[in-house]
């Protein structure tokens, strides 16, 4: 397989969702052997690759950081990036948050559509796991093995009625992600808004971009558009944390009530592991 970029540029435009700011983003071609790499178009350009070297850190969000610079909010659409297929792309932004858009991947999976897929002549390198490693922080269980493609196995546990127990198995060939994980909202509970205020969080947030949870249902009108929409974001943000790797994984991952933090640990560590994996 060739490694790939788009083929040309796009825009959109929108809200950070724990800032709220206004964000301009283009999506521009990279050359072979780029990945994926945030510019920050309002600090002269500054770059910050999309590496687990750089996570800052992980509470509601994936956070990236190089020289104090930050960029925030970037598993969504780095989850339809590799999601579409692609291994090489400029990201320009001109705040410290990506646009959160309708809070799943489902309108960056269209904006990479409409730029196009282009071929380059490089090959395309793959991290192949050879060993186990595993992860449990709490009950907060994950880890990955071998396989011999990308696949996800995922368990999530919320004590409501609209979620429970849900486990979904995902397994990325062609057109999947776009099927069955990149529409798949993030959500939250009304009881943690507050929270999130006070800490000068999820300013942007509404219901145009997240499920919002009550006690007993939610606030959003609209339905849901999958009966296990919970754990398919899950995954979501799983394919997002798991592309600053840098290249594409092949192997499977299982977690369980996993998060951002448990995300970067795995990966971390299976980096650190002596003999876990190797690229081809």
């Amino acid at each position: 397989m060739k490694q790939t970029t788009i083929s040309h540029h796009v825009h959109t435009r929108g809200v950070g969702l724990h800032t709220g700011a206004a964000v301009e983003l283009t999506l521009r071609p990279a050359p072979a052997d780029t990945g994926f790499v945030f510019v920050r178009t309002d600090l002269d350009n500054f770059e910050i690759p999309a590496s687990l070297e750089f996570v800052s850190h992980c509470s509601y969000a994936t956070t990236l950081m190089r020289g104090g610079v930050v960029l925030s909010t970037c598993e969504h659409l780095l989850s339809a990036l590799r999601g579409s297929g692609i291994d090489n792309c400029f990201i320009d932004l001109d705040n410290l948050e990506i646009p959160i858009l309708d809070g799943s991947s489902e309108n960056w999976v269209e904006l990479i559509a409409q730029a196009g897929l282009n071929r380059l002549d490089a090959e395309r390198r793959v991290l192949k796991v050879l060993k186990k490693v595993e992860l449990d922080e709490d009950g907060r269980r994950m880890s990955v093995e071998p396989s011999d493609r990308f696949e996800i196995e995922c368990v999530i546990d919320f004590p409501h009625r609209f979620i429970e127990r849900q486990s979904f198995h995902f397994v990325m060939d062609n057109g999947s992600f776009g099927r069955e994980i990149a529409s798949a909202r993030t959500f939250g509970f009304t009881k943690e808004i507050e929270m999130l205020r006070k800490a000068n969080l999820a300013r942007g947030g509404s219901l145009d971009n997240a499920i919002v949870l009550t006690d007993d249902g939610m606030l959003n009108e609209t339905p849901l558009r999958f009966k296990d929409e919970f754990v398919r974001h899950k995954i979501l943000d799983i394919i997002g944390d798991v592309a600053l790797l840098g290249m594409p994984l092949e192997g499977k991952i299982t977690a369980e009530k996993s998060g951002h933090a448990v995300h970067a640990a795995l990966m971390s560590k299976f980096l650190k592991t002596e003999g876990a994996w190797e690229i081809r």
